[in-house]
């Protein structure tokens, strides 16, 4: 008997689990918003040197005169207008000869921007690219805004972690909310790039505090059968995230509106998060049994339980729980983690799982302008691709169980990028269907992991197991875009790297525990008994209790039918 027990005594997924799961799951909605929207603050508008100052005459006939344009501005490979140089001399010799040769094009002398850049208002009307000119030279600023984001989540993903285990899961994701209302929304002031990045740090420190206890929070109170519907359902507010993020985007254009529009509701978040109960699990190993003890009661009373309130005593919370007292009196810290052989074995192959995950999903979901397409309803369609790839991973976890739906995700994805490798650079359609069909797989691999994870970890390390390994997850999410990089030594490369790593962690997935049905574990110990493949040192040394005590009532009952059988002799 353990603390599911409890639960399902309280009503098991009732009323209260609805309404607590609902409210907390509501603030996905605007959590992929978060991850994603360096895609819209950070688009990459057309552009062009603007005019020499002592022809601002022009300016306003040459913004749409492309004849005119190339008196001032030559012409990239491509035949399109540079973006980063200008001709030092108008060359009106060019109107009349709009074909000029090579030799000749080549001999013309060029300068930097030395008068700024133009920049073209049909896609995006503003964004920290056109206000801060984070182009040509100072292009690399734009990707390093959304790698200091992500290194902000990363750092909260070490910090809020260990500090939910100590301090509890309801007052960390509080002021997580708190955080990210308050810097997220003060990062549309940001008066300079470098507040800009700040802010953003800031603010990514706040969405790991928020992921990682929210997903704690919701499953510590929810019934083992009840685990694979909820956590695949909950995850489709992210979904719907990505395509609201679409159409707010495309409404606005303006990166500090957006800024603001997304960030600004967890004001509202935080007020109605004073509702939320603590973990009554993490309660009872932090030897505060008695609010446990009160918070199961408010459950059963909510789930139309309320004779369970005189049954469920003190007594018998500790009693269902004595185990996991008895280890929670022992302090733990990250070194637990690979400590022991079975959770040592199940933190490396969550390690590799996780980054390679986060490694393929923002390579792909990160540079939207690449596809060609308008960019909105490009986030739309990569949105859209989740709902059947979830439905997918919900039918998936189900039926086959964590450990084969997660390597079938990464195997499927990988599979799916090699293949964009060899379709020719002008099928761009058929490009673009594969990429989404691979942005799918590699979300349902999200799905997954987080629930594989919360299963797979014990109670009282859980936020620090969830923190460790959505460290490497942040680190994936960091190396994405710089690996764009190697297209410059061969084209393919970059999918190679993406893919391979898909396989190899697909690979250290088949070697992770089954945990479908399977009820989650309270301490190390736990994890060792069912997991580690053999027995403690100590339970090799000392027997159970239980084993002792089964002998000797054997022994017992073997004596008894002796004496019987001798007196009927």
């Amino acid at each position: 008997m353990g603390f599911a027990d409890l639960l399902d005594q309280v009503g098991g997924f009732g009323k209260f689990q609805w309404f607590h799961v609902t409210l907390i799951s509501l603030p996905g909605l605007l959590m992929a918003s978060q991850n994603l929207l360096n895609n819209f603050t950070a688009g990459m508008p057309v552009h062009r040197c603007s005019l020499p100052s002592n022809h601002t005459n022009l300016s306003a006939v040459a913004v749409d005169d492309m004849q005119l344009l190339r008196v001032f501005i030559p012409l990239d490979p491509a035949g399109n207008l540079d973006k980063c140089r200008r001709y030092k001399e108008p060359q009106w010799q060019l109107l009349l000869n709009s074909t000029p040769l090579n030799s000749t094009r080549s001999s013309l002398q060029t300068e930097p921007c030395l008068d700024g850049w133009s920049y073209e208002r049909n896609e995006f009307l503003s964004t920290i690219v056109s206000e801060w000119n984070l182009v040509c030279s100072l292009r690399p600023l734009k990707q390093m805004s959304q790698t200091i984001y992500m290194g902000g989540v990363l750092t909260g993903a070490i910090v809020f972690g260990g500090l939910s285990d100590r301090f509890g899961r309801r007052v960390v994701l509080m002021w997580s909310y708190l955080q990210l209302a308050l810097l997220g929304s003060v990062t549309a002031l940001s008066p300079s790039y470098t507040w800009y990045c700040v802010f953003r740090f800031l603010a990514g420190m706040a969405v790991s505090g928020i992921i990682l206890n929210a997903v704690s929070l919701k499953m510590e109170w929810i019934p083992t059968s009840s685990r694979t519907l909820v956590g695949t359902l909950t995850s489709f507010f992210f979904t719907f995230g990505q395509m609201i993020l679409a159409g707010m985007a495309d409404c606005l254009r303006d990166w500090r509106k957006l800024q603001i529009a997304v960030c600004a509701p967890f004001f509202l978040v935080f007020g109605y998060s004073w509702w939320y109960f603590e973990s009554a699990r993490w309660l009872v190993l932090s030897q505060r049994p008695e609010e446990a003890l009160k918070s199961l009661h408010r459950v059963a009373i909510m789930n139309g339980k309320p004779e369970q309130t005189e049954k469920i005593t003190l007594e018998v919370l500790q009693s269902h729980m004595k185990k996991e007292i008895e280890s929670s009196r022992v302090s733990h810290s990250a070194y637990d983690l690979l400590r022991t052989p079975g959770m040592r074995r199940i933190s490396i192959c969550l390690v590799a799982v996780w980054f390679s995950t986060s490694f393929a999903y923002y390579g792909l979901a990160m540079d939207l302008q690449k596809f060609g397409l308008n960019i909105y309803l490009m986030q739309l369609i990569f949105g859209a691709v989740d709902i059947p790839a979830k439905l997918l991973a919900l039918s998936m976890l189900s039926t086959m169980g964590r450990r084969a739906s997660q390597a079938t995700c990464l195997f499927l994805s990988a599979a799916i990028i090699f293949t964009n490798i060899f379709v020719p650079a002008d099928m761009q359609n058929v490009r673009t269907t594969l990429a989404c069909l691979g942005k799918g797989f590699t979300s349902a691999s999200f799905t997954c992991v987080y629930l594989f994870t919360g299963e797979l970890y014990p109670t009282v390390l859980r936020q620090t197991g969830m923190g460790f390994v959505s460290t490497m997850a942040r680190v994936g999410s960091m190396a994405a875009p710089a690996v764009l990089i190697l297209d410059e030594v061969f084209p393919a490369l970059p999918s190679v790297v993406y893919g391979a790593s898909a396989v190899v962690a697909g690979g250290f997935a088949c070697f992770l525990p089954e945990t479908c049905n399977a009820p989650l574990p309270d301490t190390v110990q736990d994890v060792e008994d069912k997991w580690s493949g053999k027995r403690s040192q100590q339970q090799e040394t000392f027997p159970l209790k239980e084993e002792l005590v089964m002998k000797e009532e054997l022994k017992e009952a073997s004596l008894k039918e002796e004496g019987t059988g001798l007196n009927a002799l």
